[in-house]
């Protein structure tokens, strides 16, 4: 090579700029990091995400036959903080207890209405909300064999009756055919599970000053509708229905009338109950195939079981249970095998400016502002005194109970759960990884520079 060649390619080489290749390795260096970071918080967070929206996803769903073993928990519990709904996984199976009312857990910042599920055979509590008040027993009801529950759409306007499957967590709309109604409320479950009677309120005018009330009783798969009453809205109407124990007939009460009728809607047999007595509840009817009708003694808080004939309303043997003293009223769940009567009995709110041993209509005695809590006693033939077999803390306000668990006897020792329950961890966890995420990107040069110095330091 020429002299004059090398000085050449030396002045060409000198006007190339140098390729940096310790700043452009440890560029590259820190981008790799930084993507590899913010790969896993997206990932991290889209597994919290998935776990809060589907809690225990791969949880096999419940096996129906968990309720085999259904038994009534000696007390409930508010619902944990953040408990799981009705809905979620692992599913919860059928239940035995549902309730309602004003507690802070029952009305919650962002959900009204509250509905607790306690599961059938342990403490798994489950929840879902109305979005108002809808006392569990009058408007929300637990199906005999406590798998599902049927409560009403809602605050809309919608026409229908929502079935939640406490086993698959599906829920199924039954939709109303009563022409104009603008609400449907389920009242009673028949014994086999297939059929509910439900209430519609269609208005009366455009101004829906007044309305009227159907009455109708329904098969699920919604193609048979049959109606039972048609008639101008009514302090009582329709609640409680009773069916009997075969499902052949049904009693409902509307104002002081008490109507027997059968499947297809035809009457069978109508009568006026005594002064201060109205249809006892669910579990109305005996095995024998008489009514029972609550009654409360003139001037006092006393309450008693009577039975009456279904043809013409007359007394008929004397029902040999104890009475109930110093509640607002009672409502008969049904019958145990020992032949006690399980009903419900509403403690009276001291607060309350309405006076319980006047007459005053039973929808008024079991209003939520008139109750401060519940339980479930035990009538049994030839005691002394009712005995207590379910309490509840205050301003739970409503209780209802599966008829399998009534009819069977069982009772349990309960341990309800404390503390918080599953969407809070989930919520709490995505929450976390979310602020985690946003504090990595945030300060995500000076990381990469924090760990390049600590690849420096080990390498020397």
């Amino acid at each position: 090579m020429t002299a004059r060649l090398r000085e050449t390619l030396h002045a060409a080489a000198a006007d190339v700029p140098a390729y940096p290749v310790y700043e452009r390795a440890l560029a590259t260096a820190r981008r790799s990091r930084r993507r590899t970071v913010l790969a896993a918080v997206v990932v991290l967070v889209l597994v919290a995400l998935t776990g809060a929206v589907l809690p225990l996803t791969r949880t096999p769903a419940a096996d129906p036959a968990a309720g085999a073993d259904a038994a009534l928990p000696d007390r409930i519990a508010l619902p944990p903080l953040g408990a799981l709904h009705a809905t979620d996984r692992p599913r919860l199976g059928p239940a035995s207890v549902i309730f309602s009312g004003q507690a802070p857990r029952l009305q919650g910042w962002d959900e009204d209405g509250i509905v607790g599920v306690v599961g059938a055979d342990s403490d798994r509590y489950r929840i879902f909300s109305m979005g108002y008040e809808a006392p569990v027993g009058e408007q929300v009801i637990l199906s005999p064999d406590g798998r599902y529950v049927a409560r009403p759409a809602g605050l809309s306007e919608d026409r229908r009756v929502d079935i939640i499957d406490l086993v698959t967590g599906r829920t199924r709309q039954l939709r109303s055919k009563v022409a104009d109604s603008v609400g449907t409320t389920p009242l009673a479950w028949s014994p086999d599970g297939r059929q509910l009677v439900v209430d519609d309120s269609v208005p009366t005018d455009p101004m829906r000053s007044s309305y009227r009330r159907v009455l109708s009783i329904v098969t699920l798969d919604g193609e048979r509708w049959t109606q039972l009453a048609d008639a101008a809205q009514q302090p009582i109407f329709g609640s409680p229905v009773a069916f009997a124990p075969g499902g052949e007939r049904v009693a409902y009460q509307i104002g002081r009338t008490v109507t027997v009728a059968d499947l297809d809607g035809r009457t069978v047999s109508t009568f006026e109950p005594p002064a201060e007595s109205w249809l006892a509840g669910k579990g109305a009817w005996t095995t024998d195939g008489a009514l029972t009708l609550i009654s409360r003694k003139a001037g006092t808080t006393d309450w008693s079981l009577r039975r009456v004939d279904p043809a013409t309303g007359r007394d008929t043997a004397p029902l040999p249970l104890p009475g109930v003293t110093g509640v607002t009223a009672i409502r008969l769940l049904g019958w145990g095998p020992d032949g006690s009567a399980l009903v419900i009995a509403y403690q009276p709110e001291p607060l309350s400016p309405d006076r319980f041993d006047q007459p005053l209509e039973l929808d008024q005695r079991t209003a939520y502002p008139n109750v401060r809590s519940v339980r479930v006693l035990a009538l049994t033939p030839d005691a002394t005194a009712p005995r207590t077999l379910l309490t509840a803390p205050e301003q739970i306000l409503a209780v209802d109970v599966a008829d399998n668990v009534i009819s069977s006897g069982r009772t349990r020792d309960a341990n309800p759960p404390g503390g918080v329950g599953g969407r809070f961890w989930a919520w709490g966890v995505l929450i976390t990884l979310v602020i985690a995420g946003i504090a990595v990107y945030r300060c995500r040069n000076g990381l990469a520079l924090w760990l390049d110095d600590r690849r420096v330091k080990r390498a020397r």
